[in-house]
């Protein structure tokens, strides 16, 4: 019980929710492109199976892959891979995404959101992982709390994002404090990281916020040169 009254404890939920919010926007759309030529009773009934079976195998996923981050260098290639999701999130929308193709049947739907949501969860899998550390019990109930928000509330997430941009930048910058963590906590570098001083460790979390929002500005003012559109 005593890990539920840390503030390192809530700041990671925190952490979780605000990664799962930030990354399931996409999801979302794919929930209601999946199930939007559904009968309005089979729809309700598509999208709660579709996202009970989606919501357990990242559960699974999520678990297995935080499992995994004690080994050596796992951590460490995590990291990396976080920080370019972090950018990635902040980059110009590549065209042809969300090509669902609607289903007829309630099953169909089914399927179509597991798979997807599958194929797109990386992310989330490794940024709930990194966020979670090693508390198993800190994974779990902060995958509890979001993914019922993220269900039942997407649609009103999305047009929040879409009205407030700084929402998404602000999730990116997490992304790179949390990969910033899971770098620096590689059993790797535990030996090098107890003989530095104690700022090093927040230290490596923001040079991570600044990477991905560095990164993120510098690759889109490329992609959208003379486009007129803007990075935030």
């Amino acid at each position: 019980m005593s890990e539920f009254l840390t503030p390192v404890f809530w700041a990671g939920l925190l952490q979780i929710i605000a990664i799962d919010l930030v990354l399931s926007g996409d999801n979302a759309v794919v929930i209601a492109l999946a199930c939007r030529r559904l009968q309005p009773e089979q729809r309700k009934i598509g999208i709660f199976w579709g996202v009970a079976g989606a919501v357990s195998l990242r559960v699974v996923l999520t678990a297995f892959a935080a499992s995994l981050l004690g080994y050596p260098w796992l951590k460490l290639i995590g990291g990396l891979l976080l920080l370019w999701i972090g950018v990635k999130l902040l980059l110009p929308d590549g065209e042809g995404e969300h090509e669902i193709n609607p289903a007829t049947s309630v099953a169909g739907a089914v399927k179509t959101i597991i798979v997807a949501d599958f194929v797109m969860s990386v992310d989330n899998v490794i940024g709930v992982a990194g966020a979670a550390g090693d508390s198993l019990v800190l994974l779990g109930i902060g995958l509890a709390v979001s993914i019922p928000v993220i269900v039942w509330s997407s649609q009103v997430i999305m047009k929040s994002m879409e009205r407030f941009p700084v929402i998404v930048t602000l999730g990116a910058g997490l992304l790179g404090w949390v990969a910033g963590g899971m770098i620096v906590g590689d059993p790797l570098l535990r030996v090098w990281m107890m003989a530095q001083p104690g700022w090093m460790r927040p230290a490596v979390g923001v040079l991570g916020v600044g990477l991905v929002l560095g990164l993120a500005r510098l690759l889109g003012r490329r992609a959208v040169a003379g486009s007129g559109r803007q990075i935030l």
